[in-house]
């Protein structure tokens, strides 16, 4: 069964340096970081970044992180993360594939898993909080399950 998209986003990197090894592959653990840079540009686009999670009571850790590496990304080379909202109402569950910019040609497979967790409490939030169900669904490419 296909997995309902809610919402989704890109966002182009070019691999900078200071991410590849001696043989200028991209070092496996930067992928979390191209993951973060592509949720964060989303988050922005629907004005609901960290900054709006805190002053809505709410932290969002990653509770959950999947890598697939299909094939390396080098030094200089353009990739984007294309990332796909697929689940909004208990968690904030993405799904990403890195792919290179000009051909299309997958690298990498991913996905993170967020909770809402109340700031005053410390608790998990086992329903996502309104505040991020309306950002969410204001978002130009959201569509309703």
């Amino acid at each position: 069964m296909a997995k309902h998209v809610y919402c989704r986003h890109s966002v182009e990197i070019e691999v900078p340096f200071f991410d590849v090894d001696a043989m200028h592959i991209v070092w496996h653990g930067h992928y979390v970081k191209y993951l973060e840079v592509a949720r964060c540009a989303f988050l922005n686009e629907i004005s609901y970044d960290y900054n709006e999670m805190k002053r809505q009571g709410f932290s969002w850790p990653v509770v959950q992180l999947n890598l697939k590496y299909v094939k390396p990304a080098v030094f200089g080379q353009k990739v984007r993360v294309d990332l796909a909202v697929v689940e909004i109402e208990s968690c904030l569950r993405i799904d990403y594939t890195i792919v290179d910019a000009e051909s299309g040609k997958k690298l990498t497979k991913a996905s993170t898993t967020q909770v809402a967790v109340s700031l005053e409490s410390g608790e998990m939030q086992f329903q996502t909080p309104d505040s991020w169900l309306k950002a969410v669904g204001e978002h130009h490419s959201f569509q309703a399950a």
